[in-house]
């Protein structure tokens, strides 16, 4: 949990647990699970434990909500940057329960419930269809196959506001066919970082970026990761070329990811959802 997070698009995060199972290329190298490990935990896998925390964890948001309430504004909470909220075990649905029940105390804030499972929504959600006004669904969309797949589950559930994370990035996506339904309200992108990152080209950024303008949906460009375009400035590691479906070259360098930064021809792109 983390009040004023450093992940560039919430405000704060929060998590109900701590654990989950890798499910597809997106997990590879996951960030939570090394991070866990820092802690001399063991909780990835489906017959690993999963960790719980205590009343003093969980009365947070409270404090976060009554301060929302006294200056007038709406944070966001990432739920869950450590787990997966609808990951499909028994022993979650009470601690589940009991998000759900802290989602109605707190209705100055804005909860992004970011899953790799939007199937599982429909059976463990209690707003599928009579959703929420501050909670926000989302899934992961690494690459074409997965966003095909995991966004026709989400979009059968209702939420106030529907939106993907394409990181990390890993292939060039299309994502007309929901964007033009007005299916989708916000979209993510962001490259990988960790000593194992993979590439990123900019083109397939590029695109998501421009599919979004054209349908009026907020664009947010999260981070370049470890790798960014060799202009992006020094110092320089390592020099790769990149390859995107059209066979254009682009030469990436390896960098700590706060000097490969956020910057995508010449400016950030911070869209949000109107609130």
């Amino acid at each position: 949990m983390a009040k004023d997070s450093d992940i560039e698009w919430t405000h704060h995060t929060f998590n109900p647990w701590w654990g989950c199972v890798k499910l597809s290329p997106a997990c590879a190298h996951c960030y939570a699970e090394s991070w866990s490990r820092r802690f001399g935990d063991e909780l990835w896998g489906g017959s690993a434990p999963r960790r719980f925390f205590s009343e003093h964890h969980w009365r947070e948001p409270l404090r976060w909500d009554a301060e929302a309430a006294r200056l007038g504004k709406r944070p966001r909470v990432f739920c869950a940057s450590m787990a997966d909220v609808f990951e499909p075990r028994s022993d979650l649905d009470f601690w589940r329960e009991k998000l759900w029940g802290l989602i109605e105390k707190t209705p100055n804030l804005d909860w992004l419930l970011l899953t790799k499972r939007p199937g599982q929504i429909k059976h463990v959600y209690p707003w599928a269809h009579s959703p929420r006004q501050n909670v926000w669904l989302g899934t992961t969309a690494e690459n074409q196959r997965w966003a095909e797949r995991r966004i026709e589950r989400l979009i059968t559930a209702d939420a106030h506001v529907r939106f993907l994370s394409c990181e990390p990035l890993l292939s060039a996506i299309d994502l007309t066919p929901w964007l033009k339904q007005e299916q989708i309200g916000w979209v993510i992108a962001g490259g990988e970082s960790g000593g194992e990152a993979r590439p990123t080209h900019p083109n397939w950024i590029r695109l998501l970026r421009d599919q979004c303008r054209t349908y009026s949906v907020p664009f947010h460009f999260k981070q370049w990761g470890h790798w960014s375009p060799e202009s992006q400035g020094e110092p320089v590691k390592r020099i790769i070329e990149l390859q995107d479906e059209a066979g254009r070259l682009e030469r990436l360098s390896w960098r700590p990811k706060q000097l490969s930064g956020r910057i995508l021809d010449g400016r950030t792109w911070d869209g949000y959802p109107p609130v």
